[in-house]
């Protein structure tokens, strides 16, 4: 189970959450103030568009929704499943991430909302990537799950239950990792504006490279 870890996804998991959280500021501040990196919000702007006949933001809110849908049938796609296991083309995915949102960038600059959806395809692309590892939920671009799951292992704990210590660790690198990635992209938003999201991208870049060699050296790649 969890407790079987390997310490590499733990880093990883830090590095993805970083990432989303980096691009969700962006998206905030940059795009109409409407979160990229998870879906809860957008549904309900486009209930409410729908509801007050807004039909051009409710479209593209409903563009945003099928961008995300897009990205995870990539991942789909690449990969046979959605448990967590070295060796497979998770490089594939990040490089494609990263140029997604690279092209993002240049539509964003333009004013087009091709950008917008380029970034949300890239969050659904990466949240699809490893959705399981050893039967546990494992989510990098949003924290409602992550932040439901810590509440139950506390909870079990107080009954007597005995705490799970190493999922509730990876738990909390992913919310640190989102917080902090918020954080940071919200500062590189402030000088560099959408360019700012070549920041997660190049990190996309890094880390589809140390997986590379990471699982070369193990006999993986």
């Amino acid at each position: 189970m969890i407790s079987r870890l390997p310490r590499w996804v733990e880093y990883g998991a830090f590095v993805l959450a970083f990432i989303a959280g980096c691009v969700n500021a962006v998206g905030l501040l940059g795009f109409e103030h409407k979160a990229i990196s998870h879906l809860s919000g957008t549904a309900t702007l486009m209930g409410t568009g729908l509801a007050n006949g807004e039909i051009t933001s409710a479209l593209h809110l409903a563009g945003i929704l099928g961008s995300f849908l897009i990205g995870a049938a990539l991942s789909g796609l690449v990969l046979p499943d959605s448990s967590l296991r070295l060796g497979r083309h998770y490089e594939t995915l990040l490089i494609l991430e990263g140029v997604l949102l690279l092209a993002a960038i240049h539509f964003l600059d333009d004013g087009a909302r091709l950008g917008h959806y380029l970034a949300s395809m890239a969050c659904g692309l990466q949240n699809a990537m490893a959705t399981t590892y050893s039967g546990s939920v494992v989510r990098t671009t949003h924290l409602t799950g992550t932040i439901t799951d810590i509440g139950l292992i506390l909870g079990n704990a107080l009954r007597g239950k005995p705490f799970d210590r190493r999922r509730a660790q990876l738990l909390t690198i992913l919310v640190v990792g989102f917080v902090a990635g918020g954080g940071t992209g919200a500062w590189l938003f402030a000088s560099l504006h959408f360019l700012a999201l070549a920041i997660p991208a190049t990190l996309c870049f890094l880390l589809a490279l140390g997986y590379r060699l990471f699982s070369h050296r193990h006999g993986e790649g």
